[in-house]
């Protein structure tokens, strides 16, 4: 080994005590706290990826932060559908489910799609349980309402209890987006929705969403321009004026919608960075947009 080696070993020590004792206060500050993370977009379908948002989920359960994860499966639900010969429809950007679709998305999400992560995050040294909002009536769902997409839901309730005595019991449950209403009928509803209301009904410490895109830029071309934190207010006027736009619309109002509701943060962050979530989380810099509410002003 030369003394170039060793002095590369020292720096790179240096570097990782570093970051623990930075992350020290964070992990102070939230442990025992429930943090609600959207998983989905690229760092669900890059293996390389996925396999460290699992690792940044185990890390905060086991520096004893309480996550929650909430996930969809858009693209795995499409191959589905076209291996079994049933054409994708959208209608303003919702996914027309029919009733045989219905049946495709329940069985992706709810038998593939969330085994897998419950499985993954088992491997990585956690324990987590896998859930739909049909189990213990954790989601009662009600039709979006909209013309013409079928059975597209949101959601009308939450009941946290089967969620808090898992976390209570060091379990990490992984939530699948499909929930039924008053009558049985099976919905699929959103999954940044759910993340945002299953958030709000915890009262959670925070809500992350893990997207294809840096955060809320205010040029949505260039990276750069990237808004590291608003408040509600703000958050409200990027909408107006036209900033937040298309698919970064719903997201915004997923979390503005949970902080108005007590969720102390909601952070949109970019998946597509590896350990986005672990630098979002305990480092001073952060990495994406965070939102707050008016009354956590700091």
């Amino acid at each position: 080994m030369t003394i170039n080696d060793t002095e590369y070993i020292r720096q790179d020590a240096a570097t990782r005590v570093k970051v623990l004792s930075e992350a020290l206060p964070y992990i102070q500050q939230f442990t025992g706290r429930t943090v609600v993370v959207k998983y989905g977009g690229a760092a669900m379908k890059d293996s390389n990826l996925k396999d460290k948002v699992i690792r940044d989920i185990v890390f905060l359960s086991c520096v004893g932060l309480r996550p929650i994860v909430v996930h969809g499966g858009g693209p795995e639900i499409n191959s589905w559908l076209d291996k079994l010969g049933i054409e994708p429809q959208f209608k303003n950007g919702l996914r027309v489910t029919d009733a045989p679709t219905m049946d495709v998305v329940e069985m992706v999400l709810v038998g593939r799609v969330n085994k897998e992560i419950v499985s993954l995050i088992n491997q990585a040294g956690g324990s987590a349980v896998g859930l739909c909002g049909k189990d213990g009536n954790l989601i009662k769902a009600r039709p979006q309402g909209e013309e013409g997409i079928g059975f597209v839901g949101e959601v009308c309730n939450v009941n946290t209890k089967i969620l808090e005595t898992l976390v209570n019991s060091g379990y990490i449950p992984v939530v699948s987006s499909v929930a039924a209403d008053d009558n049985g009928q099976a919905y699929n509803i959103n999954a940044d929705t759910v993340a945002g209301e299953i958030a709000a009904a915890l009262g959670a410490e925070k809500l992350i969403l893990l997207t294809d895109t840096r955060g809320i830029l205010k040029d949505y071309k260039d990276p750069s321009t990237l808004i590291p934190k608003v408040d509600i207010k703000e958050a409200r006027e990027l909408i107006a004026n036209g900033v937040v736009s298309g698919g970064m619309i719903p997201k915004v109002n997923c979390c503005v919608r949970s902080l108005a509701q007590g969720v102390r943060a909601a952070h949109i962050i970019d998946g597509r960075i590896p350990h986005a979530l672990l630098v979002e989380i305990f480092t001073d810099g952060g990495i994406g947009s965070m939102i707050f509410g008016s009354q956590f002003m700091s």
